[in-house]
């Protein structure tokens, strides 16, 4: 494959477009530094795409970090309103860890908090010279050393103290809003009574539901959901992509807490999961791959080659597979035992159709369905090995290849970014056929131009990562250093930026409904090859060498079947079409 042998040629713009048109770079240069940097910023917008590209809109939390900040909200809510810590931290779980809506609560009815929160100003009860209490759970009188109280005064002793607050603990997260245990009495339990009365054990509980409530509480805090993960996640809501990479390697949704699904919307990827683990395509396989038994309505499945089907016990009913009339009633006038010609006659009168139409909509159903599932189950064992291979390439690889090339593993990084693309970019193919899926079978144009895009999708990245993983593998092998190393690498970083920008440009088309082509079936002309990767057709940095493509015979465009692309909507035209399908230009 010569597109895979010879590099591209970075000076003319319109080798991007042969990168994902699928013809070859014709005489093309060897590529310097100089055009690699060019190819790293191909496009007229690489400074608005670089900068949305590594644009973080969230913050990832350590539990060291998630107490800092706890500590740092407590005290600003102590140190403002005048009250003992434990009181901000009451204060602050009931309304959520807000700071702003403690404030605005507190100053503007700050008995009405208080009475809601539990936090009493004065004890209810007082018992100023009594040497004995009554404990008001088991009845007992005991020294006043060995009863404690809330806020309130309602006395009750250490013992019943202990299995009130461990039994509230053992039921789970809602110890943190414990209140006295007299029923009469709302006043809150806080941090300190649990320290003070409760065993080890259950003081290590709350403290972790203490820290939890934290995140889970507070509405823009969310726990990284890989499994086994205790990072949390700060996102400021409302400042575009929802695409959360955590530190632990794992990429989800902030909105569903879904794996990341970019480009498809949250609500697509509810109703895929539901389609993918539902028992709809189940009964979908059963009316196409069964029929029901005439006397009971079991559903059978046909596992032997004669017509002659015998029902399971109890029922034992036998009939013919054909025309599902008993078995009894068959014989020579029917068309032998074998050879059932009832159907046909059936079928010609119209007696089956509205049967035979379900079982054939089933099918189609199910066909179609299986075609998309299949495609975005590989893609998906695919990113997984290439997670693998990713994995392999930081902890072996590396450290080989830079002692068999003589070169720094600083200078590797490419190989690294290049693998993280080809992640990246089979997790964003993956869920491109969950799109197709539910694009209307109506909408032809859409339909049309998104395949064409997503197989473009599909060969470019079969291009970078054939040559991370086979073309790397020949470095790997070598004996020691290789005199065309330094081509192999701008040729990979230069195929990881091609990709990068086709794909974040593919996902920002598909997000918008591939709004370029409109309700006619007409591609807009902002529609350009450009605008997904394809680059510009202008010459870069002074030198005109990819001025002429443009100009070339019109057969430059064709590709090896025959194929011409058009130079608006990137669309593969047969060669004897003069306007394009799509948008209607002429070629």
């Amino acid at each position: 494959m010569e597109s895979e042998d010879d590099m591209h040629d970075a000076n003319d713009a319109e080798s991007l477009d042969d990168f994902y048109s699928g013809e070859t770079a014709a005489d093309s240069d060897d590529l310097d530094a100089a055009d690699y940097e060019f190819i790293d910023n191909d496009s007229d917008d690489s400074d608005d795409l670089t900068s949305h590209r590594y644009q973080q809109n969230y913050t990832i939390l350590t539990e060291a970090d998630i107490r800092q900040r706890q500590e740092d909200d407590i005290t600003r809510i102590s140190t403002v309103l005048s009250i003992p810590r434990v009181s901000a931290s009451i204060l602050l779980r009931h309304y959520y860890w807000s700071v702003s809506k403690v404030h605005d609560e507190w100053f503007a009815d700050e008995e009405k908090v208080r009475k809601a929160v539990g936090l009493l100003e004065k004890p209810v009860v007082q018992f100023p010279n009594a040497r004995e209490l009554t404990c008001g759970i088991c009845f007992e009188n005991y020294p006043r050393d060995r009863i404690s109280s809330a806020a309130c005064g309602h006395p009750f002793c250490g013992t019943c103290w202990a299995g009130y607050t461990s039994t509230a603990i053992t039921d789970g997260p809602g110890c943190l809003m414990l209140r006295c245990p007299d029923p009469t009495c709302g006043a809150a339990v806080g941090q300190d009574m649990i320290n003070l009365l409760a065993s080890d054990e259950d003081k290590e509980k709350y403290s972790r539901y203490f820290l939890r409530s934290y995140i889970e509480d507070n509405r823009k805090t969310k726990w990284c959901p890989a499994p086994g993960c205790d990072y949390a996640v700060d996102f400021i809501v409302g400042s575009g992509s929802y695409d959360v990479s955590c530190r632990c390697s794992y990429s989800f949704c902030w909105n569903c807490t879904e794996e990341a699904h970019r480009p498809v919307d949250c609500g697509t990827v509810a109703k895929w999961i539901l389609k993918n683990s539902a028992e709809s395509e189940n009964m979908n396989w059963i009316l196409a791959n069964s029929k029901p038994c005439p006397k009971c309505k079991r559903p059978i499945e046909k596992n032997q080659g004669c017509m002659h089907i015998t029902c399971t016990p109890p029922c034992k009913f036998e009939f013919c597979w054909l025309c599902l009339g008993a078995w009894s009633d068959h014989g020579e006038r029917t068309g032998g035992f074998y050879a059932c010609n009832r159907y046909e006659t059936a079928k010609q009168e119209g007696v089956y159709d509205e049967a035979e139409k379900r079982r054939d909509m089933a099918k189609n159903s199910l066909e179609r369905y299986t075609h998309y599932y299949e495609r975005w189950a590989t893609n998906q064992s695919s990113r997984q090995k290439a997670l693998a291979d990713l994995q392999q390439m930081q902890t072996v690889n590396i450290e080989k290849l830079s002692d068999k090339q003589c070169q720094p593993e600083s200078q590797l990084k490419f190989i690294t970014e290049a693998w993280l693309q080809i992640v990246e970019c089979r997790r964003v193919l993956k869920w491109t056929y969950a799109y197709g899926y539910y694009l209307p079978e109506h909408e032809h144009a859409k339909r049309q131009f998104f395949e064409y895009l997503q197989g473009e999708a599909e060969s470019g990245l079969e291009r970078l990562h054939q040559c991370a993983e086979k073309e790397l593998q020949t470095y790997l092998d070598a004996d020691g250093p290789s005199k065309d190393f330094n081509e192999f690498r701008t040729k990979l970083a230069g195929l990881t930026s091609v990709t990068r920008n086709y794909f974040e440009n593919l996902v920002r088309a598909l997000e918008n409904g591939l709004s370029d082509v409109d309700s006619r079936g007409a591609c807009s002309r902002t529609a350009s090859s450009k605008s997904l990767g394809g680059g510009s057709s202008k010459a870069r940095g002074g030198r005109g060498k990819g001025t002429s493509s443009r100009s070339s015979s019109s057969s430059r465009n064709l590709d090896d079947s025959g194929h011409w692309s058009c130079e608006h909507c990137t669309f593969a035209n047969v060669r004897s079409a003069t306007i394009c399908q799509i948008c209607q230009q002429r070629r």
